[in-house]
């Protein structure tokens, strides 16, 4: 079968495998592992991921609502603010409500506690989100840690004694991070929280934790959350990785439509858009692997390829090739599943590509074409 260019495919078998190591690691080390909608919103595979994980992260109504429709209900709210229009919706939808300052906390806590007033289960949680001032991440607009942060409260903020009806603490400063760089902020929030920590019922170790990458220690990671709980049994632990779900379960597949030269740079010009369609390989910035082209270290013609929209921004290179690249070259560009069609947008109104799902055995399956109408109802 062949599918028109240029087109996302993510296949289950990957998918179901990445599922059922974090299914692993949540029954081993006793860890609730919850799905980030700001990594994959990709609800047409949530019946797949539902048979292994049913709790979602949401920092939005949207994301919120789009568990409680396709996933589950048991939905971890946190908002770098929250509005008197939001969060009545948030209080009527989340088990779990993370507030990311104690002004914030001090506004709404009167309405969780007048909501959770009589009842007897589905009670709502709430948290803070902390600053543990640890940097383990070498690009700053990934780092929630950087200087001057707008999230998470400092230790020297907290009270002595935390406010009536503060449950939870919440940090996330990883990315794509390993164990060890779990290990050591979780050294840093024992050293500026650990007071607090005896007195809580749940911590939330926010995302990053990419346990699905081939060389990440599994084994460390299960280990050093066992660890923890012995260390503070009363906490109940919840981690919400973002790419660890979708991690390298996914392609673009592209055609080369033209090349062109200059100051001897090649450029073979495709179908698809970095800024539109790859926002990532120029905010990061990454590079990814393509399946076709050659190592790094190998001789071959060099490209870079450039997107097919008017920004002078939109390439990405380089890459060597074994034979000069063509019009009508199929080109994959791997790995384009987690943070990449929920960032996508439609730039120069360039056409977006189909999304499709390789089931275990069959043809792929399309789940989404987009049309001119797409494009035209953004700004109805």
């Amino acid at each position: 079968m062949t599918i028109k260019t240029p087109y996302y495919i993510v296949y289950e078998e990957r998918l179901r495998k990445n599922l059922s190591l974090i299914k692993r690691v949540s029954e081993e080390a006793d860890v609730k592992i919850i799905m980030a909608f700001k990594a994959n919103a990709l609800w047409k595979t949530f019946p797949i991921i539902a048979e292994y994980v049913d709790s979602s992260t949401a920092s939005s109504v949207n994301e919120m609502q789009l568990s409680l429709d396709c996933l589950g209900n048991d939905v971890h709210a946190y908002c770098p603010v929250y509005t008197d229009d939001s969060f009545p919706k948030f209080l009527q939808g989340s088990s779990h409500i993370t507030f990311n300052s104690l002004s914030q906390f001090k506004k709404y806590y009167p309405k969780v506690k007048d909501y959770n007033a009589g009842r007897e289960d589905n009670l709502v949680t709430c948290g803070i989100r902390v600053n543990p001032h640890c940097s383990v991440i070498d690009t700053d607009i990934y780092n929630p840690c950087v200087p001057g942060s707008r999230f998470g409260i400092n230790a020297k903020d907290l009270p002595e004694d935390l406010p009536e009806g503060l449950e939870g603490f919440h940090f996330h400063a990883l990315c794509e991070s390993s164990s060890y760089d779990l290990e050591k902020v979780l050294i840093a929030l024992k050293r500026d929280f650990g007071k607090w920590l005896p007195k809580l019922k749940w911590l939330n170790m926010g995302g990053g934790h990419l346990m699905t990458r081939k060389d990440y220690d599994v084994e460390h990671l299960i280990s050093l959350l066992n660890d923890l709980h012995k260390e503070y049994p009363n906490l109940s632990l919840i981690m919400e990785p973002g790419s660890a779900f979708t991690w390298q379960t996914g392609d673009l597949v592209t055609e080369v439509l033209d090349v062109v030269e200059d100051s001897g740079i090649k450029t073979a010009i495709i179908d698809a858009s970095f800024a539109c369609h790859m926002p990532d390989c120029l905010e990061m910035p990454y590079k990814p692997n393509i399946e076709e082209a050659l190592d790094d270290n190998s001789d071959g013609i060099s490209y870079r390829l450039g997107g097919n929209s008017c920004l002078s921004g939109d390439f990405v290179g380089d890459w060597k090739f074994k034979n000069p690249l063509a019009c009508g070259d199929r080109l994959t560009l791997l790995d384009m599943n987690h943070y990449t069609t929920v960032k996508t947008n439609m730039f120069n109104g360039i056409q977006h590509p189909s999304i499709w799902l390789q089931p275990i055995s069959g043809e792929p399956v399309c789940l989404r074409e987009f049309s001119y109408e797409d494009y035209k109802s953004r700004m109805d």
